[in-house]
C-alpha cells in the first residue's frame, strides 16, 4: 500500500511513510470491509462516512508538514485513523467528531491499540477546540462550503491547516491555509471528494 499507492505518487516524507506503514488500517474499518481495508479508495465506516483511501490520508498529513513536539488538531474524526497517523508523528492529537456514536467508538479503538496521546470529543467542529489551541497544524476530514473563522484563529504563528472546501456531493478542492502572524494565504492543491462538513443544529 505505501510503495505503491503512497510513494508512487510523490509522497516522500519520511515520518509520514513511517505512520502509514504501521497503523493497521484494517482495524478502523468494519469487520465486514477488512479485505479491502488497503486498497485505493475510501471505505465506509458507518453512519454515511468513510475513511478516506490511504494515498488522500498521507497527502493531507504531509501537507501539514508534522514533526515531533507538535500539537495537532483533527476535524472529522470518523474511526480514528487519521489520529492515528499523526499520533506517530506528532506529540498530542486533538481530535473532534460531530457523530455521538463514531467519536464514542473511536475514542475506545484508539486506547486499545495504544494511542494515549490522541484525545477525542464529540462536539461541533466549526469551532475548533479553543482550551487546547493554539496548534500547529489543523486537519479537517470534512468538506466544508468555505474555512470556518474559528479554525484559522486557532493556528499557531507560522501553522498550517489542511481542509477540502466546496459544496457538499460535488468535486471540492483540498485548501492548504498557511498563517504567518496577521497574514493569511490559501492554496489550491488538488480535487477531491470528501463527505460534508456537519454541523450541530
Amino acid at each position: 500500500m505505501v510503495r505503491n499507492q503512497i510513494e508512487g505518487r510523490g509522497v516522500s516524507d519520511a515520518a509520514v511513510l513511517d505512520a502509514m506503514r504501521k497503523v493497521p488500517r484494517h482495524l478502523f474499518v468494519p469487520e465486514s470491509l477488512r479485505s479491502v481495508a488497503y486498497d485505493d479508495s475510501p471505505v465506509p465506516i458507518g453512519s454515511g462516512q468513510t475513511i478516506s483511501q490511504p494515498y488522500i490520508v498521507a497527502y493531507m498529513t504531509e501537507a501539514v508538514r508534522p514533526s515531533a513536539g507538535q500539537k495537532v488538531l483533527e476535524v472529522g474524526t470518523g474511526s480514528g485513523y487519521q489520529a492515528a497517523v499523526l499520533a506517530g508523528i506528532v506529540e498530542r492529537v486533538y481530535t473532534i467528531e460531530i457523530i455521538r456514536e463514531l467519536g464514542q467508538s473511536a475514542a475506545q479503538r484508539l486506547e486499545n491499540l495504544g494511542y494515549p496521546n490522541v484525545e477525542v470529543k464529540v462536539g461541533d467542529g466549526y469551532f475548533g477546540w479553543e482550551e487546547a489551541g493554539p496548534f500547529d497544524a489543523i486537519v479537517v476530514t470534512a468538506a466544508a462550503e468555505y474555512i470556518p473563522p474559528p479554525l484559522v484563529d486557532q493556528l499557531k504563528d507560522g501553522g498550517r491547516m489542511i481542509i477540502p472546501v466546496g459544496s457538499p456531493f460535488m468535486v471540492q478542492m483540498l485548501m492548504l491555509v498557511e498563517k504567518r502572524g496577521d497574514e493569511v494565504t490559501t492554496k489550491s492543491l488538488l480535487p477531491v471528494r470528501f463527505v460534508p462538513f456537519r454541523r450541530n443544529p
